[in-house]
């Protein structure tokens, strides 16, 4: 989905560099297939990318746990022609949650640098990004592992894919507005078998579960009448994966929508704008921010047999993640139940909207 592009181009605006007036980044285009390991790597030419993973955990005495950790990577407005090694050419930061219900709130926390210095960077061929203590790779043996610490948690986690990667849109190309060029290369890993360790209090506490990875990278994604857009991913207990997003329209309505569902047999229906509809049922106001967010909703789909619905519960109402104290935006990114799977579901713009 369009993920957390707010805080890609807040971080770009923040660095303050001197640019040319033109960068020529890719466009992105259909009918390029993806190709692995290679597209697990960094597409550095692209104007963003991310590595973005979900998940429920659970504890040996039965307690259920969220989680989110999130890779960025983004090449900013610099001169190609600047020979400085300090010319940020790549940025490259993260975040990091922790749904905890007995704690009540999100515990989260962020990491920022420009490659290189041996500080930070992001890895072409496979999957391999660093920001000095935090790193999540893929290793030889088809598993993912990340480790981070931050303020309060840590976790050391290893994503065994237990499915192919699920192509979204046409193949990969994914749709994200009107306009052809609106669209990110797209695919997804659900179905991730988690193990490790989760530390709190300066204890670790072995953990189990199952996770989502999101990979996406674009150089035009949003329609500049965008406020923000409602993404979930869902691993449903019968095998079958669900994503579906929508991108909501300044001033009320809606820009596009989209998603997919795969089913236990592993065929794939792709979702249209038509074919996706999300229904706030519940929302929950920020005492921090004073947004409020639609934190409970109902999620319909159009299949081919008919319609399908899904009420996505909240795991805790204040999952909020403020990073303004990091010079990062607002979001609400949780950890949601339905009948039938366990997922996350990401608001975003319901601060401020997003700008390109």
């Amino acid at each position: 989905m369009p993920r957390r592009l707010g805080a890609v181009l807040a971080l770009i605006a923040s660095a303050g560099l001197a640019a040319p007036a033109t960068v020529p980044y890719p466009a992105v285009r259909p009918g390029i297939a993806l190709n692995f390991p290679a597209d697990h790597g960094a597409h550095p030419a692209f104007r963003t990318e991310w590595w973005y993973i979900t998940g429920w955990l659970r504890t040996a005495d039965g307690r259920d746990l969220g989680f989110q950790v999130t890779f960025f990577r983004t090449r900013p407005l610099v001169d190609p022609a600047n020979p400085s090694r300090f010319a940020a050419r790549q940025i490259l930061f993260a975040h990091a949650a922790l749904s905890d219900p007995q704690v009540g709130k999100l515990l989260h926390g962020e990491r920022a640098a420009r490659a290189g210095f041996g500080l930070a960077g992001a890895a072409t061929g496979d999957a391999d990004v660093v920001i000095r203590d935090w790193r999540l790779r893929r290793l030889p043996d088809g598993r993912f592992t990340t480790r981070v610490a931050a303020e309060g948690f840590g976790l050391d986690l290893a994503f065994d894919p237990t499915q192919p990667p699920l192509p979204q849109g046409e193949g990969g190309y994914s749709r994200k507005g009107p306009l052809a060029q609106q669209a990110s290369h797209y695919y997804s890993i659900p179905h991730l078998r988690v193990s490790g360790e989760v530390v709190r209090g300066g204890k670790r506490v072995r953990v189990t579960g199952e996770a989502w990875l999101d990979r996406e990278w674009s150089s035009d994604y949003l329609a500049r009448q965008a406020e923000g857009w409602d993404w979930t991913g869902i691993n449903l207990d019968d095998g079958g994966a669900l994503m579906a997003f929508r991108i909501r329209r300044k001033g009320g309505g809606l820009i596009w929508a989209g998603g997919s569902l795969r089913r236990p047999d592993g065929s794939i229906v792709v979702l249209k704008p038509g074919d996706v509809a999300f229904r706030p049922l519940r929302t929950w106001k920020s005492a921090a921010t004073g947004a409020s967010y639609p934190v409970e909703q109902m999620l319909t789909i159009r299949l081919p047999e008919g319609v399908r619905r899904f009420r996505l519960v909240p795991m805790f109402a204040a999952q909020e993640l403020d990073g303004r104290g990091s010079g990062l935006p607002v979001y609400w990114e949780g950890a949601i139940r339905t009948e039938g799977g366990r997922g996350y579901l990401e608001l975003t713009g319901y601060v401020a909207p997003l700008a390109l």
